[in-house]
């Protein structure tokens, strides 16, 4: 099995632009589409505040760059962002940040 792909990008806003941004259009329109692709496997949103501004960071784990692919396209180093995007954040990245999974470990059953 190829090792998951976990694809990260960011931005920062005010913390009720990152509120909105998490609470309505991340749950209501980014997180259906993402479970409507195959190879999907999982998403953290995180939120941070410092200086000032919220900073928010999206990962969302794939099975393989082609499902990747499947997301965000050919040029899928380029972010997926809709424009409403640009109301709730004052700022955010253009392109993403692709990592392997080298190792991966959750809490072992008892």
């Amino acid at each position: 099995m190829a090792a998951q792909i976990v694809r990260v990008w960011g931005g920062f806003g005010t913390n009720d632009g990152v509120d909105r941004y998490c609470l309505e259009h991340f749950s209501n329109s980014v997180l259906p589409h993402l479970r409507s692709i195959d190879g999907f496997v999982e998403v953290k949103v995180m939120t941070r505040e410092s200086l000032g501004e919220t900073e928010v960071v999206v990962a969302t784990t794939w099975e393989s760059i082609e499902s990747v692919k499947a997301f965000a396209g050919d040029d899928y180093e380029k972010a997926v962002v809709e424009p409403i995007v640009g109301q709730l954040l004052s700022r955010f990245d253009d392109r993403v940040a692709h990592f392997r999974v080298a190792v991966a470990a959750s809490r072992a059953a008892t």
